[in-house]
């Protein structure tokens, strides 16, 4: 049976039943994105973000340190493998960029694609 990742075109959008499941989101990885999950006190099995181009200090992947203060693996994909606002198209077409601790456990990797790593969790 294929994992059914949750798909939010803006990580504003998260809620409870994101607790446990993978979530891409098609929003950049600041820290005002890593926020709203944070905020919703559960912990998502991993959370993919577009890398936004990574940005000044390197603020487009924030979330990556934010999120693994909490023990959730986080991942982002290329801003040029995807578009930016489309959760979809993370997740069928997006290139892992960079990954925190958490998300190097679960065998995310850079390069990888986003579909082919949920997918193998099947």
């Amino acid at each position: 049976m294929a994992v059914q990742p949750i798909l939010l075109d803006s990580i504003a959008l998260i809620d409870q039943e994101a607790g446990g499941q993978v979530v891409i989101s098609g929003s950049h990885g600041g820290s005002s994105a890593a926020k709203f999950v944070l905020a919703i006190g559960i912990k998502p099995l991993a959370v993919f973000y577009n890398d936004a181009g990574v940005g000044k200090d390197n603020a487009g992947i924030v979330a990556l340190h934010l999120l693994g203060g909490i023990d959730v693996a986080c991942a982002t994909y290329a801003h040029d493998s995807a578009c930016i606002g489309d959760a979809r198209d993370g997740y069928t077409h997006g290139v892992v960029t960079h990954v925190n601790a958490h998300a190097a456990s679960l065998g995310i990797v850079p390069g990888q694609r986003v579909r082919d790593w949920v997918d193998g969790l099947a």
